[in-house]
């Protein structure tokens, strides 16, 4: 493979470390007290799948994250928060890779309707697959430095 400036190995790098970065400032831009204390970002998203056109996602909001609304908004925030520092380090890749698609692909499926977040998510998901598939851990990461994966 040719590749300008970096080789194939560090650009999967900088990709995966770009995508961590993505999530860390998914982070740091959320009002982490209107989620924690005001349950802002969990009643968004009630709103949302109230009105979603699948059943199966009102069906699933409400059996998993409404009855436990301050559990998930946690989950949600420092979910984004691990991922960033996982990617960016490098610690865990396959595991934050993994994890960062299936949250992708939750947040797709319900904003099915908002073309910002569709398209967001759906780059982040391709992101995190190259960077799965190409094994972006294998270069300026903690994994490596670890001998983790291989």
């Amino acid at each position: 493979m040719d590749t300008i400036w970096l080789g194939g190995a560090e650009w999967l790098a900088v990709l995966r470390i770009g995508l961590g970065l993505w999530w860390l400032e998914s982070w740091r831009h959320k009002d982490k007290k209107g989620w924690f204390e005001r349950g802002t970002g969990i009643a968004w998203a009630a709103d949302v799948a109230a009105k979603h056109r699948w059943n199966a996602v009102r069906s699933g909001f409400d059996a998993v994250v409404a009855p436990r609304p301050r559990t998930m908004a946690y989950v949600v925030v420092y979910a984004e928060l691990a991922l960033g520092l996982g990617l960016v380090a490098g610690l865990l890749t396959p595991v934050a890779l993994i994890g960062g698609l299936l949250l992708n692909v939750l947040y797709f499926t319900l904003m099915i309707h908002d073309w910002a977040e569709q398209g967001q998510n759906a780059m982040m998901a391709l992101v995190s697959a190259v960077a799965l598939f190409g094994m972006s851990w294998q270069t300026w990461s903690l994994d490596d430095v670890l001998g983790l994966f291989g």
